[in-house]
């Protein structure tokens, strides 16, 4: 039941509440649109120069003005919101608003004028709202020019000082509509002229007049308001400072009020006061009645009144805010609520209901007994009688209470046939191990700020179709319960320690879920695959690890367009990883590599085979395995050697490393000529001088190793032959340790180097480093060759002998590869004693 004169001042400070985009100017507040400005509580004496001509809504409350004059506000036409309450003014010039023609809503409550500022307000036509209660002035006498405000809908008067009220009073008023009236007097008002309002015509009447010492002048302002329709009737401070223990009935003429809601706000109240106007409450119209912040004592001499209150029906009967729980069986009884369809007690500090009380509300509907401090064995009594004591209830509010079982709120209402809603907030349930039988009725369930654990959920109704347990501390969700919720449509989960979001989370009708405020990190596409209905979605504030999976459901969500975010983006910001916190999940946009699984895996079968490809390349570009194989042979033979102990000596003058194709120039012209020579040259061809049943591998390095020169026979049919490569390998190998003079190029053809083979890297290298003896066609030039090669090779009188330095024999070498006789591929072994071997 909101007041017309609380629904105007909220109108008035939304209006001059000011937006988010601001800024100071002086020592106002001045809106972007320059239409507001709030001044309020800056100190101010006198009201600020240079305020926006545009300015609509001006706020100078609670300053230190003292007077407001006509250049105060000329500069401001458009305003239509002035608020000059809680000031200190007693001076309002004549001529102050004569520019301010607009306004509509003026306060002025709580300053000191001595008198009502009619000639200031004569300009105001347009007003609507007035409120120039709580000054100094000493009679609540109106203007007879104040019928020309014809527009007013809310006035409120009056003031500490006003000790009479007239019978003429408020006759300006008397065709004036308006929507609320009040009126302020002295604490004990001395006088009250009969007819004074009679001429009233309002919807909501407010009294804030105090009758301790004329008590009998209530049943005169009754009278006067006879045959009135109004929807609102306040007493405020109806007794101020004693409590009413007369028998004459203050209230005779309630009856006689088309008045639908009556209101006691404050005051002193006994039984005896009580008991008057409930029992003219129930022959009235009254149908909502309330009794908040009185200050309610038994008389010292109560006792039960032959009197009972049994038929006070009412819609709406509101207790609130009462220090003395004795109001509750005010006569000793709780009869007069046995004909209330909405109760209220809140805030009456009673912690105990009697047995007696629950069999009185069996018209009662809607029970709030929230704010008090009911406890489990104080709300059910196993010895009370529960079954079928309140047929029709269907709301059951019992919030900020000390409830801590909920097995005992379950067995209070399971025998409540209409029970649907139930409201346990602000308590201590659902820590407790315990299983609950509920009403099947029961579809809205409010558990907000308990201390909740994975318990809980053995006590709560299953046909619930909403369902807030928010800010209760609940740490894990059980699916089993939820599988079993088939009608569960909105579920309220905001401000826990939810740590995990199971994807196997299974609401088939869930329509709103909220999750936000919690503390877990993690959902993906699949997190709420399991709620076919879910459109809207809470899940903001929480620790989000921005990782692929986040970012494929916020894309998931996006595309869809099924599900709503709410406060989607603002309040999704990543926590992990660090260099991402504080970051808005919106601007997490990872790549799609980085979230692809597929695409990463074709890539690196991708980049792994071109890889692959590549080497084989290479290998072939370069004829590496030809390398690698006879590195590994000429560690093998090294090894083989190794086993021999005996003495080597250089045997031969010269190796001669020669194609099959070419023997015959060899044995022919070279042998001849070397061998035939005085002195003799010794030389070493593999034809004659290899060990037959040897490996030929080390026939080839200990022959070379034996001969002090080594001299190749280059042609086209040396570059393909394969034995030919492995010597010229064998002796690049054999001159690192000796010198490259050691190795005698002998070009019986002309060769390019760009059409050597990869593999005759060393030889290309020769060629283009070494000089080199080219077997000339023409015989005349021939003896020429043949001294060049002598000169190269030594005079053959000098002693062959060992020589120092690298052998290829003493290195570490593989094992021994198995020796081979008879008619075998000379890649593999070696030959037969007598067999010739074509190394082409």
């Amino acid at each position: 039941m909101v007041s017309l004169n609380e629904a105007w001042l909220q109108l008035c400070f939304m209006l001059i509440r000011l937006p988010e985009s601001i800024k100071g100017e002086g020592p106002c507040i001045i809106s972007a649109d320059r239409k507001m400005a709030g001044c309020s509580g800056r100190s101010l004496k006198q009201v600020p120069k240079g305020l926006p001509p545009q300015l609509e809504h001006l706020d100078l409350s609670y300053n230190k003005l003292q007077q407001v004059t006509g250049k105060d506000f000329s500069n401001l036409p458009n305003l239509q919101v002035l608020n000059l309450g809680y000031n200190n003014i007693s001076v309002i010039e004549d001529n102050t608003f004569k520019f301010n023609v607009l306004l509509e809503a003026l306060i002025i409550f709580n300053n000191s004028l001595p008198e009502i500022p009619m000639p200031a307000l004569r300009p105001l036509r347009n007003l609507k709202k007035l409120d120039m209660s709580n000054n100094l002035y000493n009679y609540s006498t109106l203007d007879k020019d104040f019928h020309t405000l014809s527009n007013l809908k809310d006035l409120s008067m009056g003031g500490p000082m006003i000790r009479v009220v007239r019978q003429n009073d408020f006759l300006p008023l008397k065709y004036i509509p308006l929507q609320r009236f009040a009126l302020k007097t002295t604490s004990s008002l001395a006088h009250y002229e009969p007819g004074a309002f009679a001429v009233l015509n309002t919807s909501v009447l407010w009294f804030d007049i105090a009758l301790d010492t004329n008590a009998k002048a209530l049943r005169e302002i009754l009278r006067d308001l006879q045959n009135k329709s109004l929807a609102c009737l306040r007493f405020r401070n109806l007794f101020e400072f004693t409590y009413y223990t007369d028998s004459l009935d203050l209230f005779a003429g309630l009856a006689d009020i088309d008045v639908r809601t009556l209101v006691f706000f404050r005051g002193k109240f006994n039984e005896n006061l009580l008991r008057l106007a409930l029992l003219n409450v129930q022959k009235s119209l009254i149908t909502n009645m309330a009794l908040m912040s009185i200050d309610f004592a038994r008389s010292l001499n109560s006792s039960i009144s032959e009197i009972r209150i049994n038929s006070l029906t009412l819609n709406n009967l509101v207790l609130m805010d009462i220090s003395n729980p004795d109001i509750l069986r005010f006569d000793w009884t709780f009869t007069w609520f046995n004909q209330v369809t909405n109760l209220s007690i809140i805030n009456v500090n009673f912690n105990f209901v009697p047995c007696d009380a629950w069999d009185e509300m069996k018209n009662v509907v809607l029970l709030n007994v929230s704010n008090n401090r009911l406890k489990d064995d104080s709300i059910f009594n196993p010895t009370c009688l529960y079954q079928n004591i309140v047929p029709k209830m269907e709301v059951f509010i019992a919030s900020n209470n000390q409830l801590t079982s909920l097995k005992a709120v379950s067995l209070l209402t399971s025998s409540w046939p209409k029970i649907t809603y139930v409201n346990l907030g602000y308590n201590s349930l659902g820590a407790l191990n315990e299983s609950c039988v509920w009403n099947p009725s029961i579809t809205t369930f409010i558990l907000h700020h308990n201390v909740v654990n994975t318990n809980v959920f053995k006590c709560l109704p299953t046909s619930l179709e909403y369902l807030d347990m928010s800010n209760s501390q609940l740490e894990r969700l059980d699916m089993e319960y939820f599988s079993q919720t088939q009608n569960l449509r909105e579920l309220w989960l905001s401000s826990n320690k939810i740590k995990f979001i199971p994807s196997t989370w299974k609401s088939l009708s869930l329509q709103v879920l909220a999750v936000d405020g919690n503390s877990f990190g993690v959902i993906n596409t699949k997190s709420f695959d399991n709620m076919p209905q879910l459109n809207i979605l809470k899940a903001g504030n929480n620790p989000y690890h921005c990782t692929c999976d986040l970012n494929s459901f916020i894309k998931k969500i996006m595309q869809n367009g099924q599900l709503r975010l709410l406060n989607w983006p603002e309040d999704y910001t990543c926590y992990h990883p660090q260099a991402l916190l504080d970051t808005r999940v919106e601007l997490f946009s990872p790549s799609q590599l980085e979230c692809d699984v597929n695409l990463v895996v074709a890539i690196s079968v991708s980049v792994t085979a071109a890889l692959v490809i590549l080497c084989m390349l290479l290998c072939w570009k370069f004829d590496i395995p030809w390398y690698l194989k006879a590195t590994c042979q000429i560690v093998q033979a090294k090894y083989r050697s190794r086993q021999d102990t005996s003495t080597r000596t250089y045997t031969y003058h010269a190796f001669v490393s020669y194609s099959h194709s070419d023997a015959d120039w060899v044995r022919g012209e070279l042998l001849y000529r070397l061998e035939n020579s005085s002195p003799p040259y010794s030389i070493c061809i593999h034809e004659r001088d290899f060990l037959p049943g040897k490996w030929i591998i080390d026939n080839i390095i200990e022959n070379i190793e034996k001969s002090r020169k080594v001299i190749l026979v280059l042609s086209r049919n040396f570059v393909n032959s394969e034995w030919c490569n492995y010597e010229l390998y064998f002796a690049h190998q054999r001159a690192i340790g000796h010198a490259f003079e050691d190795v005698i190029l002998v070009v019986m053809e002309t060769i390019s180097l760009d059409s050597l083979p990869n593999k005759f890297c060393r030889l290309r290298k020769m060629l283009s480093t070494k000089t080199y003896l080219e077997w000339p066609a023409e015989p005349n030039r021939q003896p020429f060759f043949w001294m060049q090669l002598k000169n190269v090779l030594g005079k053959a009188s000098v002693a062959v002998r060992p020589q120092g330095g690298f052998s290829l024999v003493n290195e570490n070498v593989a094992p021994d590869l198995p020796t081979v006789s008879g008619n075998m591929d000379p890649s593999v072994g070696s030959l037969p004693s007598g067999f010739s071997i074509d190394i082409a």
